[in-house]
């Protein structure tokens, strides 16, 4: 919370200053309060909380990690419906821990932030809002997550377009899809799940396919409520349900980082597809030519058979250009679209979403300087050369094969041990040494380059020139050993000036 009286500050004050309000920020704040912290806000660009949950609200959306993994191990959900839950579910549940923790008394929501700026001699974060106002902090988090700037292609003569047009994310529920001609462009995470809902209401649905994506089944089941009674009343049983799902999603790492074992899966995979789709033609164009695991893998037991329908036409020429009220594919076809819908995802190279972010640390260095090569951090957390700057889920701790909100704990873990640490060293800041971080980073990118991931294919995981910017390269068990007790010798420890 502020601290609008304290003479030592020119500007309202908190001790931790949390930008962002989805599951990295809530984490945070949980877990501060619970260290007895409470001189803490958390800033929201948003009028609410819930992050990717908060925006994603199209047809069908849901995690493709199981419910009991994608929670807060310190605040559970013991009455999740499913295996995986869908967004509504996902929404409520941050709105409990919202209301459970009194997370609203310290928010500043509808509140943007310019820029942050290190104020060396006061070893204090300068932040900058959309109002002109300044806070200041001794501690800024970066809890903003990958997924929040929509990816938006640009293909000639969109603006001359008169029918509809929305981005995934940006859902219109108010525009009626039946009886409507519509394009979607994209088949990835989010594509692969309002497709299959969308379809029965379109008079024609084209999906418009750059790049085929390897899906499996999905292990879907309700839970029955005498599992949900075991679950709220025992705790043991459902950390013991917990730990299952957590090893058996650790599993995927084996052929993740060994592409021979991976070419045996992908052959279950591509049996799959023909197995759904009964149109050999169709098969064929929705079977990836890229080991599968290369991209993101994902899951969905109703896309294949979307294909199977009469009012679904997978369309795999490039887009040349959009008229009035068709689109034009490189083959001279021309379809009549009503309503053209964005599935392609988010921009996640931190150099190109957060280009307009102004972050100076010391000396006045400037974060999109040091990162013009490529992010980089120490475990994804923090950036040499800007103290009491933290991040969660920075670069190379995104996940492919488990639940990112592990990785979020871990990160918050760690933070409080910094902050603490600064506490009781009766210092004012922490800075990660130079040589630590390039050792790091050299090591992370050294075991990245035999995985799957380096196979040859391009992903969002990866910036222009093929660097793998986003991926945690092994198990998420090593990323939690090594952040569970923080090494001192690996900072510098910094005083505000005398």
């Amino acid at each position: 919370m502020l601290d609008n009286t304290s003479p030592t500050h020119n500007h309202p004050y908190t001790k931790v200053a949390i930008i962002g309000a989805g599951f990295g920020g809530i984490a945070m704040a949980i877990r501060l309060q619970q260290q007895g912290i409470h001189d803490f806000i958390i800033i929201e660009k948003d009028s609410d909380f819930g992050g990717t949950w908060r925006d994603n609200q199209y047809p069908g959306a849901a995690c493709d990690v199981q419910s009991h993994m994608y929670s807060l191990s310190f605040a559970p959900k013991t009455d999740w419906s499913k295996r995986y839950a869908e967004a509504p579910e996902i929404f409520s549940y941050i709105q409990d821990l919202v209301s459970d923790y009194n997370l609203r008394a310290f928010a500043r929501l509808n509140t943007e932030v310019l820029g942050v700026h290190y104020q060396q001699d006061r070893c204090l974060w300068q932040i900058h809002l959309h109002d002109q106002s300044i806070l200041e902090a001794q501690f800024v988090v970066f809890a903003s997550g990958p997924l929040h700037v929509p990816q938006i292609p640009h293909i000639t003569g969109i603006e001359k377009f008169k029918g509809k047009i929305f981005h995934s994310s940006h859902w219109d529920h108010h525009y009626d899809l039946k009886g409507k001609n519509v394009a979607s462009i994209g088949t990835g995470g989010s594509a692969i799940q309002y497709i299959p809902e969308i379809a029965p209401e379109c008079k024609q649905l084209y999906v418009l396919q750059r790049t085929a994506a390897w899906v499996i089944p999905r292990d879907e089941r309700l839970y029955h409520d005498l599992e949900k009674k075991l679950f709220s009343k025992y705790e043991w049983f459902r950390k013991l349900h917990r730990i299952r799902l957590y090893w058996s999603n650790e599993s995927r790492v084996v052929p993740i980082v060994k592409p021979t074992v991976m070419k045996y899966a992908q052959k279950l995979a591509e049996a799959y597809i023909r197995y759904q789709v009964k149109d050999k033609e169709t098969a064929k164009k929705l079977t990836p030519d890229y080991i599968m695991g290369c991209k993101r893998i994902l899951v969905s037991n109703q896309y294949f058979p979307t294909f199977n329908r009469k009012n679904v036409e997978l369309v795999t020429e490039g887009i040349c250009e959009v008229t009035e009220n068709s689109i034009i594919t490189a083959d001279g076809k021309e379809r009549p679209i009503d309503c053209l819908i964005y599935g392609t995802g988010f921009i996640t190279d931190p150099r190109i979403y957060l280009k307009n972010f102004d972050c100076t640390g010391l000396n006045g260095i400037h974060l999109n300087d040091v990162w013009k090569d490529g992010a980089e951090s120490y475990y994804g957390i923090c950036v040499k050369g800007f103290p009491n700057l933290f991040q969660l889920l920075g670069p190379n701790t995104v996940l492919a094969h488990n639940s990112v909100l592990f990785m979020i704990e871990a990160q918050v873990s760690y933070i409080l041990q910094m902050i603490a640490l600064v506490d009781q060293s009766h210092s004012d800041a922490i800075v990660v040494k130079d040589q630590v971080q390039e050792k790091f980073n050299q090591d992370v990118q050294h075991m990245l380059d035999n995985t799957v991931w380096q196979s040859g294919c391009v992903s969002w995981y990866q910036q222009e020139g093929g660097k793998n910017f986003a991926l945690w390269p092994t198990y998420t068990w090593k990323y939690w050993l090594k952040t569970k007790t923080l090494n001192a010798a690996d900072y510098y420890f910094l005083n505000k000036a005398s």
